[in-house]
């Protein structure tokens, strides 16, 4: 059976999603879509809640409907719970004879034989499973296994927002939950993502919002028109914004206005809200009567998940408030705006870049972190300014954000805001001449160097390609996970992996395992707060600890190489053991997908990252295991020196050209190429022109940076000769103060 549209119909998913009325009548379309692909009489989709351990019956197609929302299965109960539980599919043929079979009568499945059951989970997160049913005369084929793990995969992150709505009604959940106005000034903060922007200032606050809603009085009463014409508005803007952020980034990225768009299909919630207009309640006073109720359930939640919707509520609350009152000044709209911040989920980047926010300003943080690195991605200016005043800006404030230097104008007068915009039309000037980049980088006496590009997200992709990077060297596959509000499956990243490899096609492609922990949080993962979480459970050692995301990962990455250059690299290794416990993981994974006929590349090369102080006194023994190496400046200069890069108390101390840090990438370039093996650097030194003449000097031939910063290195390299840069990168290492490499190479010292 072909099962091609199937796997790969990802669209039809989301036009199901978008057409339904309901949550329970989206659910039922997946079991009539699935069905019918399948051609199965029965399939059905049971949901899980954590909390009380059960499984609940929620959409059939074959089934008697009545018994919707009736049958229920405690974990590891009946075929359909062990399958969960164990988190693998179960086939069976004589389905009504197993000992762990649990048949419901009325039901009509006992005169099916033939039984499927296929875990939808997301990485540690159980949601539900997949449940196939058919007559005695046709069993499920591997290749019907295989189809229906990827349907589950590719509907995992859709029905963990639908279980969120249904958990909205459960029993068991508790219930309860002066402006400053500046004059003109100048602020120096530090540039996260380069670019400039002029516009209004929005200081984002979306609680305070909500509390003065709920202190309004309506003037006007409104009609159960206008409610419902609010909601279909409300509902049209969020697809719209849906839309614009999967174009923007080019990828599978996961339905981050979903929760809005399921409560606005949740005939519960809505339907209170209809209940008391009804009754005469103004429509803006019934939806924030409802709206509070449920916020105060969630907050006292104690599924996490559940808890940190109370922001979408707020969210979709104002949005509705602001549709049925005409008012657009209560929402805040992004458009050409500087948004004012402590912080900013990746997430909730998203939803700015998809209303064309202008830039951001943010009032801590570092700028390696990877809030800005995405930013950069996205095409948005950042600065960060450890100026707590900036909170008490008055909303609608000019503003003009020079995040190339760093610097923050409010209340610009107009001979700065000229004096800009002359240099931005030079600069544009300037850039267009940068971009005519050779296809080959080589020095001025001809040694050729590797240029090859650093990928955040897909949208980074066709910038590389204009600037003719030689491959990637680094591609951060921690992003998906990031912008995403749950784990991606295996089949998501297969598709966001390929798009990338197609894409490159003939060029080398370097992937990062998952890179997550100390300042790359999981907004959906949560575990032990800990105190330092830059050397906590983070990168590698959190792939290891959870290796059913681990092995998903490996097993998309090793789908999407089929046929092309493959390179995998584990990040923040810090012994030879670890690097064997991840590279088993790599090869059981090979052995698997060889066993279910899988079409992968069975043959990656197995790299690392040198991001740690304990890998340089082995640095020899792991040239001996390892394919290729990458030195991860960020990570390394952080580590050597003992200093939190986030943290803008001890920025100060971050010195890439520290006396250590250049001796040791030295020793670790020679011994890695002693052994024959090859070795590139990736992080901001490898972007920095500063450091370029060093790192030639000391025999790196590979370098990965940023798609933007391609055209200034080249420039760079072709005016160096190799000769030239080792006899500096020996003078700068026979330095041990960094007040004298510093000045050797032009820096200011600020220790």
């Amino acid at each position: 059976m072909d099962h091609t549209k199937l796997l790969c119909d990802i669209s039809e998913l989301n036009h199901l999603f978008r057409d339904s009325v309901s949550v329970e009548s989206f659910l039922q379309q997946i079991t009539e879509m699935v069905s019918k692909h399948m051609k199965t009489e029965v399939c059905s989709i049971y949901l899980y809640d954590d909390d009380g351990e059960i499984l609940t019956l929620k959409a059939t197609k074959g089934l008697n409907h009545e018994m919707i929302g009736k049958i229920t299965l405690a974990l590891g109960e009946g075929l359909t719970g062990i399958s969960l539980k164990e988190l693998r599919p179960i086939n069976i043929s004589n389905a009504t004879q197993h000992p762990d079979n649990k048949l419901f009568w009325g039901t009509g499945e006992q005169k099916y034989e033939n039984f499927l059951a296929v875990p939808i989970a997301r990485g540690v997160e159980r949601i539900g499973v997949l449940v196939l049913q058919r007559a005695q005369s046709y069993t499920f084929s591997d290749s019907d296994i295989l189809a229906c793990k990827a349907v589950a995969s590719q509907l995992a992150n859709i029905i963990e927002n639908a279980r969120f709505i249904i958990s909205m009604h459960s029993d068991h959940e508790e219930k309860s939950r002066s402006l400053v106005k500046k004059q003109s000034r100048l602020i120096h903060g530090k540039v996260a993502s380069e670019g400039y922007c002029l516009g209004e200032t929005l200081v984002l606050d979306k609680e305070k919002t909500f509390n003065s809603l709920l202190k309004r009085r309506f003037t006007r009463h409104y009609t159960i028109k206008d409610f419902k014409n609010a909601v279909k508005q409300t509902a049209n803007q969020l697809e719209d914004m849906q839309e614009e952020v999967e174009e923007k980034l080019s990828d599978a990225a996961s339905l981050i206005f979903a929760s809005h768009l399921l409560i606005l299909k949740d005939h519960e919630f809505i339907g209170q809200m209809e209940s008391m207009i009804a009754m005469g309640t103004n429509p803006p006073q019934a939806i924030l009567q409802i709206a509070k109720k449920y916020m105060d359930i969630f907050e006292k939640a104690q599924n996490v998940f559940v808890r940190e919707k109370v922001q979408d509520i707020e969210d979709l609350t104002v949005r509705l408030i602001s549709n049925i009152t005409y008012d657009q000044e209560i929402i805040s709209s992004y458009k050409g705006k500087v948004v004012i911040a402590r912080d900013i989920f990746p997430s909730e980047l998203l939803k700015m870049t998809s209303e064309k926010i202008g830039g951001i300003i943010l009032v801590s943080g570092g700028v390696t972190s990877h809030l800005s690195i995405l930013a950069s991605s996205l095409a948005i200016p950042m600065v960060i300014a450890n100026d707590l005043t900036l909170l008490d800006v008055e909303n609608k404030t000019k503003v003009l954000l020079d995040a190339d230097t760093g610097n923050i104008y409010l209340k610009p007068n107009q001979d700065v805001i000229d004096e800009f915009q002359r240099r931005n039309k030079q600069r544009e000037k300037i850039s267009q001449l940068d971009h005519n980049v050779k296809s080959e980088t080589k020095t001025k006496d001809l040694q050729k160097i590797t240029l090859l590009a650093n990928i955040n997200l897909l949208s980074d992709i066709s910038l590389a390609k204009k600037v003719k990077c030689e491959g990637v060297g680094l591609y951060r596959t921690e992003f998906p996970f990031i912008v995403r509000n749950n784990f991606p499956s295996e089949q998501e990243q297969y598709i966001t992996y390929r798009k990338l490899i197609t894409s490159m096609k003939g060029q080398p492609v370097i992937f990062r395992t998952l890179d997550v922990g100390g300042d790359k949080m999981l907004s959906y993962y949560h575990n032990t707060i800990e105190q330092n979480p830059a050397i906590g459970m983070r990168s590698i050692r959190f792939s290891l600890e959870n290796k059913e995301v681990f092995i998903q990962q490996i097993r998309a990455i090793l789908r999407a190489g089929e046929g092309e250059e493959l390179k995998i690299m584990f990040p923040m290794i810090s012994s030879i053991d670890e690097f064997d416990a991840a590279k088993n993981i790599v090869l059981e994974c090979i052995e698997s997908l060889r066993n279910e006929s899988e079409e992968f590349n069975s043959k990656p090369a197995i790299g690392m990252m040198i991001e740690l102080p304990s890998v340089i006194e082995l640095i020899d023994d792991f040239a001996k295991e390892a394919d290729f190496f990458s030195i991860g400046t960020n990570d390394f200069i952080q580590f050597m020196l003992g200093v939190d890069r986030t943290n803008e108390k001890v920025a100060s101390f971050y010195m890439p050209y520290h006396p250590s840090v250049l001796r040791a990438m030295k020793t670790i370039v020679e011994s890695v190429q002693a052994h024959g093996k090859e070795i590139s650097v990736c992080g901001s030194m490898s972007s920095d022109k500063k450091y370029i003449k060093f790192l030639l000097g000391i025999g790196l031939k590979v370098l990965s940076v940023s798609p933007s910063h391609l055209p200034r290195i080249q420039k760079v390299i072709n005016s160096i000769t190799i000769s030239d840069a080792q006899a500096y990168a020996t003078q700068l290492i026979s330095k041990n103060r960094a007040c004298d490499i510093a000045k050797l190479m032009g820096i200011q010292d600020s220790v």
